[in-house]
């Protein structure tokens, strides 16, 4: 089920970042920040290209024992980082949640 990417702009650090919720509205990937729109407009098109393939997804274990996973790009730059996760079935389902939530998902822009 398609989800949906949002694009916004920190009030921290003035940059601007692309985050996709599953169709429960729940974050399932959250992007690097960019300096122009553009850069994130495209971080959502590299997000909707390299989803669909399990080998673009490394799975990590965090220092503390949590479990999460990044999703690369062809050229193994990382696109987007997940949540922290109990568990490696936790991780692997948030890893199907970004498969199904990218597939077919509006993007809305929130800096207009």
């Amino acid at each position: 089920m398609a989800g949906k990417f949002e694009i916004y702009k920190s009030e921290k650090n003035d940059e601007l970042y692309f985050r996709l919720k599953a169709a429960n509205g729940q974050v399932v990937l959250a992007s690097q920040g960019y300096k122009e729109k553009a850069g994130a407009k495209n971080g959502v098109e590299s997000v909707i290209k390299n989803s669909a393939d399990v080998a673009n997804y490394e799975k990590k274990e965090s220092s503390n024992g949590k479990f999460y996973f990044n999703l690369k790009s062809t050229n193994q730059q990382v696109i987007g980082a997940s949540q922290m996760y109990t568990s490696a079935d936790g991780r692997d389902k948030g890893i199907e949640a970004v498969k199904n939530a990218a597939d077919g998902a509006e993007v809305a822009d929130l800096t207009v």
